[in-house]
């Protein structure tokens, strides 16, 4: 398949998969088109246009002819100056490698990630939270995470890709949006009356039982393991946390228990604050598991060939 063809799947299938549904992905994206035409010819040209089409900020093509034909790809959960040599590496020994995909942002896609936590007021608002609250609290929390990129040296391992003539491309959300449609639909299915409930159905997952090996377990983190858990809310898509304010907000929709990939310290006091049960399902399971759902649907009807590194497990469904 061409590299294109890949990076288009990888978009369709995360927005098939995005807790907003098609409609509200529409919404945003004609709302960005308008403040686009909206804008100065000057801010025009800084915009990046993709997003008027890909409404992910952290998945983009970083280096490489769009139009490459791609069989063998090496893919892992940091994909950074390290793994780039080690791509070179195995082509020196012969291995032909002809894309490198890395899931958590580099380059662009990390400078900008910061813009797909919008979408997490649409997901608190689908959890009861109403939306001029859901997007105010978010604000704050918006710019603290745009602030923390801005000093970063994004762009080392995109030069380093560029140097050593590898295709080099990033997918954050649109597999994070399926570790979400995947858990969440199974939790809803089997219904788990305790939150050690909750935690039985994520450690039978092979990719969490593959952590578990490593000595990662899913983790109550807040809460105990024998409360109820209540209503349910698999949190784990739009970029990064979201403020630690939800937690009051959640509770009073009547939000029982949320399962994250990860929770700073001060969202798990403020969970635990407003009676939440919290359960951490593991950070690079679930990236293993969204990235394998995600690469199921792109590789169907194609002879691609998955390298896994840099934390990523294959399995395949």
């Amino acid at each position: 398949m061409k590299l294109k063809d890949f990076y288009a799947r990888a978009v369709e299938h995360g927005q098939k998969q995005d807790p907003r549904g098609k409609k509200g992905i529409a919404q945003e994206l004609e709302r960005l088109k308008t403040n686009y035409e909206e804008m100065s010819e000057k801010k025009k040209d800084k915009f990046d246009k993709e997003r008027l089409n890909n409404p992910y900020a952290d998945t983009r093509i970083l280096y490489g002819d769009p139009n490459a034909d791609i069989k063998t790809v090496l893919l892992g959960i940091d994909m950074e100056v390290g793994e780039l040599l080690l791509a070179d590496r195995l082509r020196e020994k012969g291995k032909k490698i002809d894309l490198v995909v890395s899931h958590h942002p580099e380059g662009k896609a990390h400078a900008n990630f910061f813009q797909v936590m919008y979408m997490q007021a649409d997901i608190l608002n689908k959890y009861g939270v109403p939306i001029n609250i859901a997007e105010g609290i978010l604000d704050d929390r918006i710019r603290e995470v745009e602030r923390k990129v801005l000093p970063a040296n994004h762009n080392r391992a995109v030069d380093t890709a560029k140097l050593l003539d590898i295709p080099f491309m990033c997918v954050h959300t649109p597999a994070d949006n399926c570790v979400v449609a995947f858990l969440q639909e199974i939790i809803d299915d089997k219904k788990p009356y305790l939150v050690k409930d909750v935690v039985k159905i994520i450690e039978d997952i092979p990719e969490y039982k593959h952590e578990e090996a490593n000595n990662v377990c899913p983790k109550v983190v807040a809460g105990k393991e024998n409360n109820r858990a209540g209503k349910i809310f698999v949190d784990m898509t739009g970029g990064t946390e979201g403020p630690e304010k939800m937690f009051q907000y959640l509770a009073q929709a009547g939000v029982g228990t949320v399962v994250c990939m990860h929770l700073s310290e001060k969202h798990i006091q403020e969970a635990a604050k407003q009676n939440i049960n919290a359960v951490i399902a593991g950070h690079i399971a679930s990236d293993n598991l969204g990235l394998n759902l995600l690469v199921d649907e792109i590789a169907k009807g194609e002879n691609l060939e998955i390298i896994a590194c840099s934390g990523f497990y294959r399995v395949e469904r």
